[in-house]
């Protein structure tokens, strides 16, 4: 399996951990299904925390020599990105916030009627759609070379010598 590969089959399956743990937490209700909820979706909150940053490092990298935009990179928009790749990450992100959308809805008041709900940390877990988004492009991404490079670190001291 390729590690382009992996990136997706990452995405898809925690995806479908969260589906699973939202669903179970919003039909059953209880203290502990609505802990087995919440932490899941604060885990893969900090994973895609992580790999987002992970993957603006990579793209930092490399936009010194190639055009990277942030909606290539993160909404993986241009041609930079094959089209099946964009159209199951980018479906996936979506059924991330669907996810969190329905559940959240399903159950807008705690167990005892107060407003809000612990499910409504659901919504964190697009961050993990995004973060794995970016490491696929910032990974796999076949971006413009850049036309113009920056300046080396002796262009810039000959210029201050000089100014």
């Amino acid at each position: 399996m390729a590690a382009d590969d992996l990136i997706i089959r990452a995405n898809l399956a925690l995806t479908a951990v969260f589906a699973v743990t939202a669903a179970y937490a919003a039909a059953v209700f209880s203290t502990a299904a609505q802990w087995v909820g919440a932490v899941t979706a604060m885990v893969l909150f900090a994973i895609g925390v992580f790999v987002f940053l992970w993957s603006y490092w990579i793209a930092v990298q490399r936009s010194r020599t190639e055009e990277i935009s942030v909606t290539q990179l993160y909404l993986l928009m241009g041609d930079a990105i094959p089209s099946p790749v964009r159209r199951t990450m980018n479906l996936t992100l979506l059924m991330q916030i669907a996810i969190a959308t329905i559940t959240t809805l399903a159950r807008p008041n705690g167990p005892e009627g107060s407003p809000g709900s612990s499910l409504a940390v659901g919504f964190l877990v697009p961050m993990l759609g995004f973060g794995l988004n970016g490491l696929w492009a910032a990974s796999h991404g076949n971006f413009a070379t850049r036309t113009k490079l920056p300046p080396s670190t002796t262009e810039i001291r000959q210029n201050a010598d000089h100014g």
